[in-house]
Formats: C-alpha cells, structure tokens, sequence
C-alpha cells in the first residue's frame, strides 16, 4: 500500500488517544482509537491480521499468549527505574517536582512514560538505575542462590553492568568480577560503575565462545566462582516492543544461531562454577530454543535445576524475560 497509508494505519493502530492527524485524514479512525488492538485491524482494508505481527508462534517459549504477545507491540512500553538503597524517598520527591509522573510498582520500583527526561532531573545510577520491570525482577533468583557477602560472583556476559549494580545493592561486599566480549560496553560499565560508587571489582574483555580465553587478572588458585551469571546473547525477541525495527528484520534461522552460541558460552563457562555453586542463565527471549531447550542442555552436563521462570512482560509494558537457576553438585 502507499506509504502514506502505511503511516496512517500504524497511528491508528498504535494510538489511544485521538490525534490532529488522523482527525484530518481518518476522522472515523479517530473517533475508534480507543477499541481493542484486534477491533482496530477490523476495521482497516488490510489482508494483514494481529497475528501476522508475530508470525513464528510454534517458537514460543512455554505459557505466553501469542495473541497478548502480538498486541504488545502496539503499546509504547515504560519507562522503569529501580530506586538504589535509601534513594527512595529523594527520587520520588524530585520527579514529583519536576511534573513528572509515576506509578509505584513496588518499594523499589518505578513506571514512568518512555519520554521522561529523567537524566535531568535525578542522578542516574547513583540515585536509580533505568531498568526494565523483568530484569529487577532478576533480584529473586540472586536470594534463591543465598549468596554470602565474600562470595566469588562472575557477571560474565555483563553488558553495562546493570545486574551487578542491583546484585551489589543487594550484597555489597561479594567478590565482583564482570567480563564482556565488546570493549566499548566494558568501557560504559566502568563509567556506570562509577557512578554508581562501585570500586572495587575486576573487569576484563573476552570471548566466551572460545574456549581459550582466560580469566584475568585473577590467579589460577580463585579462578572459581560461587555464582556465576550468564545473560547470554540472544534474540532479544522479548524487547521488541521497544526495538520495532529487529521484529521487522528478523530471519528465523537466526533462533538456532543464537542457541548454538549460547550453548558454546555455557560450555566454557561452567568449568569455572565451585561445587555447590550456582549458575544463573538468563535471556531477553520468548523462543524456547533460547529457553527451556538450553536449560535441557544445562541439566545434561549434571547441574540440577532449582528453579525456572518466564517473566512474562508483555501485559505490563515491561520486556519478557527468561531465567534458570541450577546448582552444581558436590
């Protein structure tokens, strides 16, 4: 179809509001913009449906609803911040007088508009961390670990380092180190950390997919870790809903790539976990190839699952994650 027409439709679809625009080109779309995604495609002259967004369903991951799913990507997600340790109240106090609103998810927890300027309002990382709703969820599985102050803990896929700021909220005396394949992402963590007011930890650049890479700068006797976190590359398919663009050019081969890949950093990472330690797997996807079938794999290499979960997102303007928690055995 035209693009203008193209550009219409998706005002229409992905608007709750009634608008100028369509009030001048679509006056009897505006007049519809608050029904159901699934009305709206009804009323349109497209042979596309819901559920041509999302057209991969056999590749879902366990207990997400493909129809929800789908219509997610017509709502703008939020904006979330997590509060750091006694920033509660100052947070809240200063976005309130700058106008900007928020709904309070939990003690901790934020929801704010997706165009909040909140950089300028508040010191990020200092006093709140932009973090989606599901990865602070994440800090549940870190309980379940019952991690000690000095234990080890290894980030080992750790991108900007936002799971080990809250990781180090929770436990600020463990033995930090965070690695990552990409040294301009390693270069922003440092950044974020020091924002943050975390100094002490180790941080190196390396390849996990290959299996020579080493651990450094720590020596051969430490080179074991009590927990270890893997957020692994992937998809992403959970946080297309920000990303449009990545759902539009996705190719389905790309699933098993990914899980090939997550499953040669797995291998090479799990040497490094002491007995009785815990390796916590965690993915931004809904595919089940990224999901159950690599903890399968997991299980195969004798660590035994403590506890799975998909967290589900797509209902409450928030990503869709998943994470597995597995303890190795003595």
């Amino acid at each position: 179809m035209p693009m203008e027409e193209k550009i219409l439709q998706g005002l229409f679809l992905c608007s709750d509001q009634p608008n100028e625009l369509l009030d001048e080109l679509r006056p009897e779309w505006n007049d519809k913009v608050s029904l159901v995604i699934k009305e709206k495609f009804s009323l349109l002259n497209t042979q596309q449906t819901l559920f041509n967004v999302f057209p991969w369903k056999e590749e879902l991951s366990t207990g997400i609803d493909h129809e929800k799913f789908c219509e997610s990507f017509f709502i703008q997600p939020s904006l979330f911040l997590r509060l750091r340790p006694g920033r509660q109240k100052e947070v809240g106090k200063k976005l309130g007088n700058a106008g900007i609103a928020f709904d309070i998810i939990d003690d901790n927890c934020l929801a704010l508009p997706n165009a909040s300027k909140v950089d300028q309002v508040i010191e990020l990382n200092r006093e709140a961390v932009v973090q989606d709703y599901s990865s602070q969820r994440i800090a549940d599985f870190f309980r379940r670990a019952k991690l000690k102050q000095a234990d080890r803990v290894w980030d080992c896929c750790a991108a900007s380092g936002g799971k080990s700021i809250m990781l180090h909220d929770l436990y600020p005396t463990i033995d930090l180190t965070v690695s990552d394949k990409r040294e301009s992402i390693m270069i922003n963590l440092e950044k974020r950390f020091k924002e943050a007011g975390i100094r002490k930890y180790k941080g190196f650049v390396a390849d996990l997919a290959n299996k020579n890479f080493e651990i450094h700068p720590r020596s051969h006797r430490d080179s074991k870790f009590e927990f270890i976190i893997c957020d692994a590359p992937c998809s992403g398919s959970g946080t297309w809903s920000r990303t449009p663009e990545q759902l539009h050019y996705f190719e389905k081969k790309k699933i098993d790539e990914y899980a090939s890949l997550q499953m040669k950093i797995l291998s090479n990472v799990m040497p490094h976990l002491q007995p009785a330690g815990y390796l916590l797997y965690i993915t931004c996807s809904v595919f089940k190839k990224e999901n159950e079938t690599i903890v399968q794999f997991i299980q195969q290499t004798g660590l035994r699952l403590a506890e799975m979960k998909l967290l589900k997102g797509y209902d409450k303007k928030a990503d869709t994650m998943f994470a597995a928690l597995f303890q190795k055995t003595l």
